[in-house]
């Protein structure tokens, strides 16, 4: 639902936008904090970095990102936004696919002991 919003041990996130086949969210990540490193199985997402530095991992290698610049992520691929920054890191995310909800989520590794 666009507005809903959730708070995580690593920052927050806020749904800007949605429709068939796409969800729009604003993730904001704390300075120093890493979301979990994880896979979707439904959906595909494109980052635009568009405050601080992002030092994200794909597939196991580092992915460093700064403002105005963009990751995209595959059906399956392995991804984590670190932010290794003093400053918040600001990303939108654009996830494509045919289910969008948040229990597609496969975790293969969490600093806050997430399954």
């Amino acid at each position: 639902m666009i507005g809903e919003s959730d708070d995580r041990p690593w920052g927050t996130w806020t749904i800007l936008d949605e429709g068939a086949g796409f969800k729009v969210k604003r993730i904001e990540v704390k300075p120093h904090a890493r979301l979990s490193y994880q896979t979707h199985e439904h959906r595909a997402e494109h980052w635009v970095v568009v405050a601080g530095t992002a030092s994200s991992i794909i597939d196991g290698e580092t992915v460093v990102s700064r403002v105005g610049e963009c990751i995209d992520i595959a059906i399956g691929q392995p991804h984590r936004i670190v932010n290794n920054e003093d400053e918040p890191l600001t990303i939108i995310e654009i996830q494509r696919g045919d289910y969008l909800g948040e229990d597609d989520i496969i975790r293969l590794a969490d600093d806050f002991g997430r399954v």
